[in-house]
This record gives structure tokens, sequence and C-alpha cells, in this order.
């Protein structure tokens, strides 16, 4: 599939944002910790949210998809080891170890895959698991987890060796349940993990100190289902008022949740973005950008990694020099090859690092999508530019953003979704 986009056509009008994507897999997770009715509303429709859904078809629990609604119900989990197709395709399948492990006690299952854009290691999970007294098999790139039957494993204190979302997420949804107290230090404090802590809260966990690095849990011996609504995409948001940006235009971003606005809008302050805060979400108007000395990855609620590629095409029309700095993912920076094709000043410092000198004038190009976040930023560096762009592989995007296409048409961009 591919886009086709005729650029330098200034965005007008109102988007909605959808949910967030990285809080919709481990609220799934949570939904396998009991046997009762769970419904997810505000649930994106990805392409990543299919497979997940296919796995958990395959592990025997039911699952219904109404709109922007999915209904799961898992009375009965038939197996507890993950299907390896469907797994090594998709890195957020990694939570459902721990949700598995938490409801069964054991779990097999695959290294995960995704995008590549660096090493995905789940060392930190493995010791996570390890300190709640999980004993572990590997067999090439398989994993068997369980916890011995004998097992009188009582309490746990556990300190994440990185602040890594996933492991946060696993650990959580492994602890709720049983007779057990755990404490998880270092812990990352992404809005999704809140998003978590407030759906099994819901369902009758006992979790304190959500929405900080330390995560006091006191095992409960059931969960309850619920109805629980998925927040907002920030990051969805924060393209979107890139996209208004660099072609001069004046959008309202709707739906976005103010608190979580801090670590994306206000980078985009310091390039020159005007914006204002609304009762409906945010405007954007018309900006003059300049250059911003300096703009670096950090762990939340520090400027997010899954923003830099989008950063960086706000970079090109910014006057002055960036130096843009994404130490999480050596990976991350390979895709500005193909903004220099389109005209963009561009000098990558090392595998971490590129300078970014603008404001320069982009032209159409014909584009292959490396992964879900460099994807929508060729998307957006087309249409700020001048003549025709093709975005191939766009079903790469719409793993991670919804409704791509239509959205932007309906913002006055000249864009076709076009299947191959």
């Amino acid at each position: 599939m591919k886009y086709i986009i005729n650029g330098g056509l200034k965005l007008s009008g109102k988007v909605s944002v959808s949910g967030n994507k990285n809080s919709i897999f481990p609220c799934i997770g949570a939904a396998l910790l009991t046997g009762e009715e769970v419904v997810l509303e505000n649930v994106s429709d990805l392409a990543d949210v299919a497979v997940l859904i296919k796995i958990l078809k395959k592990l025997g629990v039911s699952v219904k998809k109404n709109h922007s609604e999915i209904i799961i119900k898992a009375d009965k989990i038939a197996r507890f080891s993950l299907p390896e197709d469907l797994m090594v395709a998709l890195r957020g399948s990694i939570v459902l170890v721990g949700a598995i492990l938490g409801r069964l006690g054991r779990v097999n299952f695959y290294h995960p895959g995704g995008d590549i854009i660096g090493r995905r290691s789940i060392m930190t999970h493995l010791a996570g698991f390890s300190g709640l007294g999980v004993n572990f098999k590997k067999s090439n790139l398989k994993y068997s987890l369980f916890v011995a039957e004998d097992s009188s494993f009582k309490k746990a204190e556990i300190f994440l060796q990185e602040a890594s979302v996933t492991a946060t997420e696993n650990l959580i949804l492994a602890s709720v349940l049983g007779e057990r107290q755990v404490l998880l230090k270092n812990c990352a404090k992404e809005p999704h993990i809140g998003d978590l802590c407030r759906m099994l809260l819901q369902m009758g966990a006992k979790i304190e100190g959500v929405g900080t690095d330390t995560l006091e849990i006191t095992g409960v011996k059931f969960l309850r289902g619920t109805r629980f609504r998925i927040g907002a995409d920030y990051i969805e948001a924060g393209t979107y008022a890139v996209a208004a940006a660099v072609t001069g235009g004046e959008i309202e971003i709707e739906g976005v949740e103010e608190a979580f606005l801090g670590p994306v809008f206000l980078p985009l302050k310091s390039f020159g973005v005007k914006t204002e805060v609304t009762e409906r979400g945010v405007k954007v108007f018309p900006s003059k950008l300049k250059a911003v000395a300096k703009l670096v990855t950090n762990i939340w609620p520090g400027f997010p990694t899954d923003f830099m590629s989008v950063a960086i095409v706000l970079a090109t029309q910014s006057r002055g020099v960036s130096l843009c700095h994404d130490w999480m993912y050596e990976g991350r920076m390979f895709f500005v090859d193909k903004l220099i094709t389109m005209g963009a000043k561009i000098t990558l410092a090392d595998p971490h690092r590129v300078l970014v000198l603008g404001p320069g004038r982009l032209r159409g190009r014909v584009l292959d999508t490396p992964d879900i976040r460099a994807g929508m930023a060729l998307v957006v560096a087309a249409l700020a530019a001048k003549g025709k762009s093709i975005i191939n592989q766009a079903e790469l995007i719409e793993r991670g953003y919804a409704d791509v296409a239509l959205k932007l048409k309906k913002l006055g961009a000249d864009i076709e979704r076009v299947e191959d």
C-alpha cells in the first residue's frame, strides 16, 4: 500500500486524536487476568491491534471488535504458549507474557519483533520475573517461564535495571494476582502505564504510587471485569501539530489530555510553534519556526523517543541549526537519508545524533517506509514539500497511526491511499 501526496498545501480544520497505541497492548493484557467480561473503549483501528486480537483468539480467548470498542472475555485460556509467527511480528506482544504468567503461572514465548530501529533487549523483563521467584529456560529465541508449584514466595523488592516501559507493564501484570507483596522501583512513568494501573484498580487490584517510579502492589485473589477508556495518543497529537507548523497551517487538535501535553508541546514551543490549549484540545497557529540548540530524548516526562523522527522534519523547516539526539535507539536516525534526497540539509554525526540546518526547500520524492515513526515523518515532510511524493509500504505507518489519509484529507491535504 502507498500514499500519493501532492505537497505545499496549508492544513486547516479540526482533527480528533485516536486512542494511545501504547496503552492498548497492556490494557488488553490486563483483560486476561479475569474471567469476566472487559470492554475497552477508544481503541484505535490499527494493524497492530488486529494482530494482537489474532493472538488472543489463538489462546482461546473470546474477542469481539465493534468500531472503537473491544470486548474481551478470557473465562478460559486454552494455551500458555504465544504463537511464534505473530509474536515475532509485534514487539508490543511482549506484555502478554506477564499477563499469562500472572493468570496461569507459566508461559512460553518468543523474542518479540517489530520495527528495526535498534536492539530490543528483554533482560530487564527476565531479571524482574526472576525477582518474583519465576524460573525460566531459554532455547534459541524461545523462552519458558514458570512458577514452581511449591513456591512460597510472599514478598519481593525489585529494582528495574532500566526504566523500561514494557518491563514495568509486564511486572505489574505478573504481580497483581496472588497473595504476595511486590515493591517495584525505577519504574517507567509514561501515560500508558498510568492507563494500565487505573484499569487494574477498577478491576480490584491494589496498587499504590501510580504515576511515580515506585509502585507497591498487594496481590489479590481475583479481579473483576470492567469498562475502561483508553487515553489519547499524545504522539499523534504532536504529529498533527508539526504537520500544521511545517505547512504554515492552522488546525485544532481535539481529544488531547492537557496533563500529557508538556513533554511534546513544550519542545514544539521552543521551535516557535504557536499553540493554545482550549476546552476541546489544542489549537496550532501559523508560526515563525526557529532552530533549537539541542533536542534530546529522555524517559517520561522527558521528550519521547517516538516523537523524534517527526521533530527532525520540523527542524528541517526551522531557521538555524538544530542538534537532535536520541540515545535510546541506534537505528532511529537512519531514515534521514530519505529527507536528504528531498532537499533537507542534515548531517549524520553518529547513529544517535544529527545536525539539521533549516529551513530547507523540500521536493517530492518516491520514498520507502522504514518503520512506523519514520514513515509518518516522511508523510509530514511530503506535506511540506513541493511536488508529488509517493510513500511506499504505508501499511507500516498504519500499524501506529489510524486513518492517516482520511484525517489529513479532512484537513485539506492532497493525499490518496492506494492499495498495491
